[in-house]
Parts: structure tokens; sequence; C-alpha cells
């Protein structure tokens, strides 16, 4: 038997493990899963929005590799830091071990007043509403009137549409209750989703763009100026000489197109507004009484070079919620090597690099490998990799000792881990929880209550 710890129940881990399973070089392969938290799914959990129900059904998927019977899920076990196992340790529990650990961090303006009471990450907004148990019930937006969302991602657009969503469209979600309260009381009117770059250059895709129009007593508003100044606006065919533009750039800048020829809502309409805006890159968060009170930005322009270029004007936009959706970042794993740079673990085709050389029976797979790049689906080709590299080396790995049962070593050292029927108990409780408040399932966003429901088997 070939056994394999899979560190990380997102899609990379679970493609991983899908990969092992599917193969038939080793026909004789144990899995187990590993997570830090007691519930499975990764991002798919607590990252994608409550109201993309079609992305969120990818877990029905996912839970069909988690139950095969040769898969354990084992949750509530970190990896790494203090309160966790050691890469070290637990190489001697596996014959190989495959970290799926994410990019968990997320990248910072560097400006000043960044870290000013108001000003988050969009990181941390997302597992807010996703009740994500490390966040708790901060009060993202009870006393906002103006809020700033920096980036012109996907995420930005995920965040920028939560605020504008009424409560009511997101009482048929599994918002936990706090998040879902504080979006019913928002005074949030006015959200700016800003971008240093023209709108060609944007990386939101066209159908998170047209969710934006669609929001009941929502307007969007885009600023004519910054369309103007992207040449690709005004030669939506390419520019001569150039590569004609790719498919999606063409749709968004028609959508744009249309918001912008629209113009200014009338000052009657009391709907909340979404306002895009190009080519203004932040440089100072302003404060006033100790918060966050707004944003000034250096309007750019684009250079010969396709970047931008600091025009040498301001702008000031008023807001008391920043949110920052610039990108993420990889986390060093303690005990394994890491590329502070590029924020991934050195690798080869998936097998992790120490000092150059390959390290026996440990390999990486999904964007602590290759960087917080691609989409969902493309963790399935990333894990695809790693395992054709694990099983070239199976022979060599056989050899190595492994433990009968990992698990039971888990509990010597102190773990308590939450397996599948845990989790299930989990997913019953939440259901529970939801019918108690005349919805559906409802999350629950603490620790503590977490891991309540999964001792709770006898529900």
């Amino acid at each position: 038997m070939l056994s394999v710890a899979v560190v990380g129940s997102g899609p990379s881990g679970v493609y991983t493990a899908q990969a092992l399973l599917q193969q038939s070089l080793v026909p004789d392969v144990r899995v187990h899963v590993l997570d830090r938290l007691p519930t499975p799914y990764g991002l798919v959990r607590y990252g994608v929005a409550p109201d993309h129900e079609k992305i969120k059904s990818l877990q029905n998927s996912l839970r069909t590799v988690l139950e095969d019977d040769r898969v354990t899920f084992v949750g509530n076990v970190g990896v790494g830091g203090a309160e966790g196992v050691s890469p070290a340790r637990l190489a001697d529990l596996y014959h190989a071990v495959v970290y799926c650990v994410g990019a968990s961090a997320d990248r910072t303006l560097a400006v000043p007043g960044e870290g000013l009471p108001g000003s988050y990450s969009a990181t941390r907004f997302v597992s807010w509403y996703s009740a994500h148990p490390d966040v708790g019930a901060d009060p993202f937006v009870l006393d906002a009137r103006s809020a700033v969302v920096i980036g012109v991602g996907n995420v930005a657009v995920d965040v920028a549409r939560i605020l504008a969503r009424g409560a009511d469209e997101l009482r048929a979600t599994d918002v936990p209750r706090a998040a879902l309260s504080a979006l019913e009381d928002s005074r949030v009117r006015d959200v700016h989703i800003v971008g240093r770059r023209g709108p060609s250059q944007a990386r939101f895709t066209t159908k998170e763009l047209r969710e934006l129009g669609a929001l009941p007593g929502a307007r969007v508003v885009v600023d004519p100026t910054g369309l103007a100044l992207d040449p690709a606006y005004a030669a939506p065919d390419g520019l001569p000489g150039s590569l004609p533009l790719p498919a999606v750039v063409r749709r968004n800048l028609e959508v744009l197109r249309g918001w912008s020829a629209a113009g200014e809502p009338a000052a009657a309409d009391a709907g909340r507004r979404i306002r895009l805006r190009f080519f203004l890159r932040p440089v100072k968060l302003l404060e006033r009484d100790g918060r966050v009170a707004g944003v000034r930005f250096a309007r750019t322009a684009p250079d010969s070079g396709g970047g931008v270029r600091d025009t040498g004007a301001y702008e000031d936009v008023e807001a008391q919620l920043v949110l920052r959706a610039v990108g993420y970042r990889g986390v060093e794993l303690p005990g394994l090597p890491f590329d502070p740079v590029r924020g991934t673990v050195p690798h080869a085709a998936g097998r992790v690099l120490r000092d150059g050389t390959p390290a026996p029976g440990e390999y990486v797979a999904g964007w602590i490998k290759r960087g917080p790049t691609g989409v969902i689906g493309s963790n399935r080709s990333c894990a695809k990799e790693t395992v054709a590299s694990l099983l070239e080396d199976a022979a060599a790995l056989r050899s190595r000792a492994a433990v009968d049962d990992p698990l039971a070593v888990l509990r010597e050292w102190g773990l308590r881990p939450v397996e599948w029927s845990g989790w299930l108990s989990i997913e019953r409780a939440e259901a529970e929880l939801g019918r108690s408040l005349g919805r559906g399932p409802v999350k629950i966003p603490d620790w503590t209550g977490l891991l309540a429901a999964a001792r709770d088997r006898d529900r």
C-alpha cells in the first residue's frame, strides 16, 4: 500500500486525491486529506461568494472524492507552526506528503494610513461574510456611507456586489447571522471600484461584471474620462499593428461603454451606486477621528510601455470603509523551504526542492506550487502533474517507513482530528440553525461552535 497525506482540502488538495485514486500504476493507495479547519472544501466554502450558488455547488464533486473508501478526511489538524504537526514529523507517518495549502495572505498597498481602523483586506471581508472561524464578528459596514474597493479583479467585484446587494437577497444563502444583520443595517450608498490601470487591463470576467448591473436597487456608474484614456477603448478591434484584443476584454469594454452612456443617476435616486473608476493609484489613506475617512489617489495615464505613469494630479475619494483586493501571497510553512519573492515552495514538477535537490516524499500542488494564478479548474492539471511525479517515485517511496494508523499517532500527540462523521455533524447543525431562523443552512462562524457540532454525533 502507498500511504499519502494531502495537506489541504480545497480544490487543489481534493484534485490531488482524485488523481491518486484515478491512476492505475499503483492500485493500492490510501489517502488522508488533512486540514487545519474542521470543515472541508477550502476556498469553495470560505472564498466563493454566497450568492454564487453554481460555483459553490462544486462542493458536490469534491464531496464525492472525500467520501471514497480509500480517502479519509482529517480535519482540525494543523501542519507547521507552534500548534501544528511539523513537516518532519508528518513525513514519519506517510510514504509521501503533498502540500496544497494555497496562498492565504493578501498583498498590501504599502501606503500611509493602510493600518487605520476601517481599512481591511478584501480577503478578511470575504472570510467574514463566509463565516471563516478565524475572523469573528468584525463590524465592517455598520457605519460606512461610502466604501472604496481597490482592485479590478473578480474578488473586488465580489465584495462590491455583496456591499451593494440587499440583505433580503442574501437571506436565502448561508451567510452567518452577524454578517447578514450588519449588511441589513448597512448605510453604504456608494461603492467605488478603483484600478490604477485601464479597463482593458482589468482582471474581472464579463460574467462577474454583468452581475453588477443586474443588482436590484443598485446602479452602476462608469467614469467616461477613465475609459477614454485607455487606447483599447477607442479601438476595440485592436490597435494598428497589434494583436486583436482578447474576447473577454472586448466584451468587458462593451459592457462598460453601455454603463458610461447611461450617465449619472438622478439625485432623487435613493438606491446604491457602484462607481467604476480607472487610472487612479492609491497613495494615502486619509484619517479623521482616528479612522479611515478616504483615499488619496494619484491620477495615472497610459505610458508607451503598456504600463501607467503618474500625471501629477491627485483626487481624494471619501470612504469610511476601504477594502484592498490586489492579490494573494503564499505564506511560509515552517519546516518547508520557501521562496519569499514568489511566495511559493521551490519545486520541480511538484517535487519539493531542498537546496536545489528533490526531497524524498515531499510534494506541492496548487497555489503554493505555482502562485495565485488561474481559476479553480486550473488546480486539476496542476495536481495531475504533481501526482505523475509522485507515481514515478512510488517504488522508492514504498521502501520508506509509514505507520499503519496515522490518526492514532496524531491523537497520541494530543491532537483531536475531526473525521468525516464530524463534518456531517457540522452540516446537520448548520441545517438546524437555518431552520430555527427560517432559512436554509446557515454557517457556524466560530471555532467553539464548529468543534462542538463536530463532537455531537448523536444529533
